[in-house]
């Protein structure tokens, strides 16, 4: 006999035990912006049992189910990477009501087995739903090429799978709206963690580059919602440059009817130049490099206060590199927020077509995308000294090849 709190092994970062129990076992409801989506984000209880013989055996778990996140009635049991069970398991009276199951038969080798309790069926399910609707448009039309966008909410870490049946998938719930409101996101569409707003959206996706490429897919943090009632224009322009700098779809929530040729929203979601870091052959999502309250792996940590710059680097088919000075706080930044040509290189010159030119140049040909203005950069080092609320200045550095 074992003890789940005693005897039991907890994997990944979700589960975790209780005083006479382990709750908490299976994917990480990746719908809110609650979680990190870097790092494993779904939990298994493990158990190390000597086996006198090879053979078949019987497992009995005591369990309890319940409606709500983290408990639900799906049961996995796993030997190794084997299942042996996989189905719902008969309700109990609540979340704390425990039952002994029926007797589930396993087959152990003599000696060392590890024997996996867990609930990963969400995802398996949402992954064999999608598969089947591609295999199913494939046969009725093999002669077309198709882009499949999923939609899950980011319920099931789709990151991690979406690749397998699709070429983008959405991270999180919808992006700030009210219902009712005439597609006016009001109040806190900047900020707004639930529907997630601009930079809730920005701040999960922007972490997630190594998930996303030509091989792969594309994170979606949904619709843009440039011109929409409630954003600022630095905002929008932002909206826009995060987006575009993130390889994210650039899909308009925006009545085109209130857009007239040359005014400001035509001049943001008209700009070429973003447009073509978002569309770049290249294929390379921009990795954060620097982050003011991130010090420390600024690419992978996870931050939700908005108090702070980010800088972001891509790498382009051309073999220059765009970078985007994002000030994510809604109050004026005044300060020097630099990166230089070693801390780019660090950061993505693996990903990069000429690293050793960007390296070796001895000056650099720089365009502000938003102003048109170019100017030369002698010494690799890229700075800016003040940034407007919820504003950006995105360049394009090109290396002088000597």
């Amino acid at each position: 006999e074992f003890s789940a709190v005693e005897d039991g092994i907890l994997t990944g970062t979700r589960a975790e035990k209780k005083e006479i129990y382990v709750t908490m076992i299976g994917t990480y409801d990746g719908t809110g912006p609650a979680a990190s989506p870097v790092g494993e984000q779904s939990s298994e209880l493990h158990f190390i049992v000597d086996a006198p013989a090879d053979g078949e055996y019987e497992i009995c778990l005591t369990y309890a189910t319940g409606e709500e996140e983290g408990v639900g009635s799906w049961l996995q049991l796993a030997v190794g990477d084997v299942i042996f069970y996989d189905d719902f398991v008969p309700v109990t009276e609540g979340t704390e009501s425990f039952v002994v199951s029926e007797p589930m038969k396993v087959r152990l080798k003599r000696g060392e087995n590890v024997i996996r309790v867990m609930n990963h069926r969400r995802q398996e399910n949402t992954l064999g739903s999608y598969a089947t609707l591609v295999k199913e448009i494939n046969e009725q039309a093999p002669e077309k090429d198709m882009m499949l966008s999923l939609c899950e909410w980011g319920k099931t870490q789709p990151a991690n799978w979406g690749y397998k049946v699709g070429d983008s998938w959405r991270i999180l719930n919808d992006i700030t709206f009210q219902v009712g409101a005439d597609g006016d996101p009001g109040v806190g569409c900047w900020t707004s963690d639930y529907t997630p707003g601009v930079a809730v959206q920005y701040n999960k996706a922007v972490i997630m580059d190594e998930f996303a490429g030509l091989q792969k897919g594309w994170n979606d943090p949904d619709m843009l919602m440039i011109g929409m009632n409630g954003l600022t224009e630095a905002m929008n322009r932002t909206h826009m440059a995060m987006w575009c700098m993130m390889n994210s779809p650039l899909m308009l929530g925006l009545d085109l009817r209130r857009v007239e040729k040359g005014d400001w929203l035509y001049q943001i979601i008209a700009n070429e130049e973003l447009i073509a870091l978002n569309q770049d052959a290249l294929g390379v999502q921009a990795k954060r490099i620097y982050c003011s309250l991130a010090e420390n792996a600024p690419d992978l940590t996870y931050v939700r206060d908005n108090d702070r710059v980010d800088i972001l680097a891509k790498p382009l088919a051309d073999g220059s590199v765009a970078l985007s000075f994002i000030n994510v706080s809604e109050e004026k930044k005044c300060g020097c927020y630099s990166v230089n040509v070693k801390q780019i290189l660090n950061a993505i010159g693996g990903k990069m077509v000429n690293a050793d030119a960007f390296a070796a140049a001895a000056s650099f040909a720089v365009k502000d995308l938003w102003s048109g203005s170019c100017s030369v950069n002698a010494d690799g080092t890229f700075s800016v000294t003040e940034l407007e609320a919820c504003d950006n200045i995105t360049i394009r550095v090109t290396p002088h090849v000597q």
